[in-house]
């Protein structure tokens, strides 16, 4: 792996505890890393302190052509990447403290918290290079221990966790409601089509970006998780916004050799649909 630190080969001490099954165990064994152990991050946001989905959009009372709104930039979406950023940085942070290179497998979770807001989680198995040659900082990734290996048998390396976040919003009003009066059963309702297409489509671009930022050739990616959610419009009695929040979740890659096997056109984005264990 190149751009890395030599300390010498690592020797992995004591008893040691993970998420891996016994197949991910080998796999990661046999691309030339040992677990270390297993690691957690968490952190805790005040729900109330962000903007609500009509405050931040702007959207009640909208007319039905000026409705769709949508941001990456709000105080509400920079709260949701600043969360998820920090639960994952306390991660890699026991990741350093066991002498780990990388994290693989690692579970990121939305809950509520008992007391009120919102408990972000991350945690996954650190793992070590035995290799002389070893990455500066340790790698974040959301595949299993065999994806990772097949990966780097290509010739292919992990190099973070990139998101993609955002939300739209459109005003529900009159058009809209006669529109789903008046259309017949198993009809598409146009307005929420293109709510949830500018949601998933902005979120993607986000983590087209964030890609970018962690040296990345390209982004496997499992989802994206995508929400409804509606509220009402402060004044307007009857009135209400809905939002819908995308949120990708993608490892960033790498190419640090030739492959073997002839890669096809280059792709930026590789899409996974299901989640190997």
């Amino acid at each position: 792996m190149t751009h890395g630190r030599d300390t010498g080969p690592p020797e992995v001490r004591g008893t040691w505890n993970s998420t891996l099954s016994s197949e991910e165990f080998a796999a990661v064994r046999g691309v030339g890393f040992d677990p270390v152990g297993q690691v957690f991050g968490t952190a805790v946001f005040n729900r109330s302190s962000w903007n609500s989905p009509g405050q931040w959009a702007g959207t009640c009372g909208a007319e039905w052509s000026s409705s769709m709104r949508v941001s990456s930039s709000s105080q509400t979406v920079q709260s949701m990447y600043a969360a998820r950023t920090l639960a994952l940085t306390r991660a890699v942070a026991e990741c350093r403290t066991l002498g780990g290179d990388g994290i693989v497998g690692v579970t990121l979770r939305v809950g509520k918290f008992p007391a009120g807001g919102l408990e972000f989680t991350a945690w996954g198995t650190a793992v070590r290079a035995r290799s002389r040659i070893r990455p500066r900082l340790p790698f974040t990734s959301h595949l299993s221990g065999q994806d990772v290996a097949k990966l780097m048998d290509r010739g292919w390396v992990p190099t973070g966790l990139a998101f993609g976040i955002a939300l739209a919003t459109r005003h529900d009003d009159w058009r809209t409601s006669r529109r789903k009066a008046w259309t017949a059963e198993n009809q598409e309702v146009p307005a929420y089509t293109r709510l949830l297409h500018h949601a998933r489509q902005d979120a993607r671009g986000r983590l087209a970006l964030e890609a970018v930022k962690h040296g990345g050739d390209g982004v496997v990616v499992e989802g994206p998780e995508l929400t409804v959610s509606e509220s009402e419009c402060p004044g307007i009695e009857g009135a209400r916004d809905l939002t819908a929040e995308a949120v990708f979740v993608g490892t960033t890659i790498a190419r640090f050799r030739r492959s073997e096997r002839p890669a096809g056109p280059g792709t930026l984005t590789i899409m996974r649909l299901e989640r190997e264990r």
